[in-house]
């Protein structure tokens, strides 16, 4: 009975032990930042400022790599471009679709298209409707018959025509935006008071 009490004793004893000896829990493990430079398509040069604490890095490399713990300096390095695609699949196939952008052209004088460019509003409309989230921008022009305040006028209204067909087609309002800027930007460089086709139209930007 003594020796029954004994090992009883004992094994409470190492109960307590064990349970005293637990390891604590492991401490939360900071995060880690990364940041990469993607090239751009056209080529163009561009740059990034990674600040982490009060050090900072300027990323202007394709596949540069800045990474940092909170309140660290980032960490500069050249990453792997197929290791970066493969590790951020995901991110690459939602990424936003490449601006699409088309351009239709007016009659003279008002905010009637031709027709060809009438018969473009649907596919125009079918384009847009794969993708649920795009933003579409109109931007009205003119040629350089008439004078500057006008065309600002005729511009929009003809963004603001454009944008009216493709809400009748079926495309939300809110996710398009209509602008004018009249005889500035000329697709067809001209002298004034110059009755230039090219130059009336409407440029419908998909991003």
């Amino acid at each position: 009975m003594i020796a029954r009490r004994l090992a009883l004793l004992s094994l409470l004893a190492l109960t307590a032990l064990a349970g005293c000896s637990t390891p604590p829990p492991p401490k939360p493990l900071v995060p880690r930042v990364q940041v990469v430079l993607l090239p751009q398509e056209d080529g163009r040069p561009t740059g990034v400022v990674v600040q982490s604490g009060n050090a900072s890095q300027t990323l202007v490399e394709p596949f540069q790599r800045a990474s940092s713990r909170a309140n660290q300096a980032p960490v500069v390095d050249q990453a792997d471009p197929e290791q970066v695609r493969q590790a951020y699949d995901p991110l690459f196939k939602i990424a936003p679709p490449k601006p699409v952008r088309y351009v239709l052209f007016f009659q003279p004088g008002g905010t009637r298209l031709t027709g060809e460019s009438q018969a473009e509003l649907p596919r125009i409309q079918a384009e847009s409707a794969r993708y649920p989230g795009v933003e579409i921008l109109v931007v009205g022009h003119t040629d350089t018959k008439g004078s500057g305040d006008g065309n600002d006028t005729l511009s929009l209204r003809r963004a603001q025509q454009v944008r009216d067909l493709l809400v009748q087609q079926g495309l939300p309002a809110n996710r398009i935006e209509a602008v004018g800027r009249g005889e500035r930007e000329l697709a067809v460089s001209t002298g004034d008071e110059v009755d230039e086709p090219r130059n009336r139209r409407v440029e419908i930007q998909l991003r």
